[in-house]
């Protein structure tokens, strides 16, 4: 990778702040600029749905970048709505999301996040995947950043929402994403042994 400011693909300025943030920190900051491109998203796994967009915004872009997509998987409903969560919570809002469980006799859930990354129009985008495990609960905290505030991580008695973001970003599903993803990238800057 060289010194250059590798492009994130998004619009969203919640991801983007969270993605500074984390791969700024570091001994190896790796800095970040961001583009929004308007990429139809396929139907298909989260791996599926993260490899087509961000081969299409490679293609677009015509030099490296890198996508993200988050998923929220209820174990009742066997993962879904998974890469359909943005869908889902536009649609039903916070409690919505809940009552898709009521009846259900387990609210847990994992937050998966799949980072893609292409090194150029033509190259095979590499999949990175983070996931945190957890409950859905009622919605607390602040209530702007997707499904934050009815995802309480194992372990925790705090909501994404409530947590500090320096907390949030040293457990998160982002978080465990990007850090293969760091890894990778900087793997491209060793020598060859």
């Amino acid at each position: 990778m060289s010194s250059k400011k590798l492009i994130f693909v998004t619009g969203n300025q919640n991801k983007l702040k969270e993605v500074k943030k984390i791969l700024s920190s570091g001994p190896n900051p790796i800095e970040i600029d961001s583009q929004e491109l308007d990429i139809p998203e396929i139907q298909g796994t989260t791996e599926e749905v993260a490899r087509a967009k961000c081969q299409r915004a490679a293609e677009l872009l015509g030099g490296p970048c890198i996508t993200e997509d988050t998923a929220l998987c209820f174990k009742a409903m066997k993962g879904l709505p998974g890469p359909y969560i943005k869908y889902f919570l536009t649609a039903l809002g916070h409690e919505g999301l809940n009552n898709l469980l009521v009846g259900f006799p387990t609210k847990e859930a994992w937050a998966l996040c799949t980072f893609a990354y292409s090194a150029g129009p033509g190259s095979e985008p590499i999949i990175f995947e983070g996931r945190t495990d957890g409950t859905v609960v009622p919605a607390r905290g602040p209530g702007h950043f997707g499904w934050d505030a009815c995802f309480e991580p194992l372990g925790s008695s705090l909501t994404y929402a409530e947590m500090p973001a320096d907390e949030k970003n040293l457990i998160s599903h982002r978080y465990k994403s990007l850090e293969k993803l760091r890894e990778y990238l900087q793997s491209l800057n060793q020598p060859p042994a």
